[in-house]
């Protein structure tokens, strides 16, 4: 079902969605103790008195979870706050050792902003529907983004029959950023392209890893529908959906939630404040929304002022810095690729989604002599494939970026043909240390003289009068069915000047 009518269901209806974004901060030890983030380590072996809750622990703030923020905050466009204080929201969690969650409240670090995402052309073409049309994107306006701990970790055991519950508490105190967005989004579709891009913002600028599979990157999901039905818009009570950890499972659980809300709408005709709002847990196997309470309130946490952590004034020196480490946006990647160095749309997008470190090394190779068009489909076809091979980032890739634009700096100056050009990067990817030259040397390319090559051209023409027939009579592309035929007689001849030549003399024919 879309954000307006089914043309199925009697009753026409819009999705409202609002997502709230738990991103866990790129730093070294948590948000009010020493501890260290690190990930996969043995459980409760990262904790201290403080990030335990022990009697007499008193916190202590960590300043570079505060920089992250405010980087953040300027990446969103969201207002930095002059003033912004801990509370305390209390709530009683087998893995909350504390009693409550040190967090913000009434006054947050960011306030406002927004996020943009990409409009859709809609087509009946299942290619052409993913598409996206360059300047339409729609607006989801942020409500606020604040700071808090994160709580531990229960890890169930009914596998194993006795049904125990163990604690991990190394997550305990992790420092979260938790981005809360107006409900905005109309699809579950819009919900995963918001999710995508304010990930790769969190990865580009250094915020988060973003590694949703350890936890880095977590989402509830409120949605209800407004329905029409005579002549009335009737809101369903707002479900919240916890802690959903991949793309994927956000896009299921909010479609299932649509048809549960509608089906159950259509069964007993409950409106909002006939029922009370729900929070419900997502059952990835069984592929279904779980009742699990009903949706606390505000007031049911209880929120006071920390009394142990002293507000916090950004000052205006962390305030430029955050502006300044804020600009290298993917949306900036893009807008260099398309406008300033004319990379197709979908190239644009493959390289932007692979992360900020590839994007630099396509933009190093054309600093160096690389055409942006060769460097672009050398990277989607050769380098990608090897990272993907080998498991490996961008920066274990053992060709630096000028000496990868050296090579295709020589295809286009004719040394050398592109499957040539090839065979001498396997060469370079075997051994590093060989330079280019001596890569293509060792293939033993020989320059062949533009006479040599004027002879072969008129042989093959005079061979195969059908292919000057279709050139003259507006297909051009069929000489390439001459090269197959010159590289058996030479080698060493370049495709793209024997194609040159060959058109050459069928138009002075």
């Amino acid at each position: 079902m879309s954000d307006s009518a089914s043309t199925n269901s009697p009753l026409a209806y819009r999705i409202v969605i609002g997502l709230e974004v738990h991103v866990q901060l790129k730093t070294e030890t948590k948000l009010f103790c020493r501890c260290s983030t690190r990930f996969g380590q043995s459980p409760n072996t990262q904790v201290c008195p403080v990030c335990l809750g022990l009697p007499g622990s008193l916190p202590v703030l960590n300043l570079h979870a505060i920089e992250l923020a405010a980087r953040a905050g300027e990446a969103l466009h969201c207002e930095l706050a002059s003033f912004t204080k801990w509370d305390r929201k209390n709530y009683f969690y087998p893995d909350l050792p504390k009693g409550y969650q040190t967090s913000q409240f009434d006054l947050p670090i960011c306030v406002g902003g927004y996020l943009d995402i990409p409009i859709r052309v809609p087509s009946d073409n299942a290619a052409d529907a993913a598409t996206l049309s360059e300047n339409m994107v729609k607006r989801i306006r942020l409500v606020r983004a604040h700071l808090e701990e994160d709580a531990g970790k229960s890890m169930h055991d009914e596998r194993a029959g006795r049904a125990d519950t163990r604690i991990d508490l190394n997550r305990a105190g992790t420092p979260l950023l938790e981005i809360v967005s107006e409900p905005d989004l109309s699809s579950a579709e819009e919900a995963k392209d918001y999710l995508t891009e304010l990930r790769l913002i969190m990865v580009y600028l250094g915020i988060s890893d973003g590694n949703m599979q350890e936890g880095s990157l977590r989402a509830d999901a409120n949605v209800n529908l407004h329905i029409e039905r005579d002549g009335k818009t009737i809101p369903t009570p707002i479900v919240e959906i916890k802690n959903l950890n991949s793309f994927r499972s956000v896009e299921r659980a909010i479609d299932y939630e649509v048809e549960r809300q509608y089906r159950e709408f259509l069964r007993t005709g409950l409106a909002m404040g006939q029922s009370p709002k729900q929070t419900r847990g997502w059952d990835d196997v069984l592929g279904q929304t779980d009742l699990q309470r009903e949706k606390e309130e505000a007031a049911d946490y209880r929120y006071f002022p920390c009394p142990d952590l002293v507000p916090v004034q950004l000052t205006e020196q962390q305030r430029e810095a955050a502006k300044h480490e804020s600009q290298f946006t993917p949306d900036r990647y893009r807008n260099v690729l398309l406008h300033t160095h004319a990379v197709k749309e979908t190239d644009a997008e493959i390289l932007i989604q692979q992360g900020r470190d590839v994007v630099d090394y396509f933009l190093e190779m054309v600093r160096a002599g690389a055409t942006p068009k060769r460097a672009s489909a050398w990277m989607l076809q050769d380098v990608l494939r090897h990272l993907n091979d080998q498991r490996v980032p961008i920066d274990r890739y053992p060709i630096a970026a000028p000496k990868l634009a050296e090579l295709l700096m020589a295809i286009e100056q004719g040394k050398v043909d592109t499957s040539q050009a090839k065979q001498a990067l396997a060469k370079i990817l075997d051994d590093p240390s060989i330079g280019v030259a001596a890569a293509i040397e060792s293939l033993g390319i020989v320059r062949v003289d533009v006479s040599e090559m004027e002879t072969l051209c008129r042989e093959l023409l005079a061979e195969n009068p059908d292919v000057v027939d279709k050139v003259k009579a507006g297909n051009t592309k069929a000489v390439a069915a001459l090269v197959g035929q010159a590289k058996k007689r030479n080698r060493n001849a370049d495709p793209r000047v024997l194609q040159e030549i060959c058109l050459k003399m069928i138009a002075s024919m």
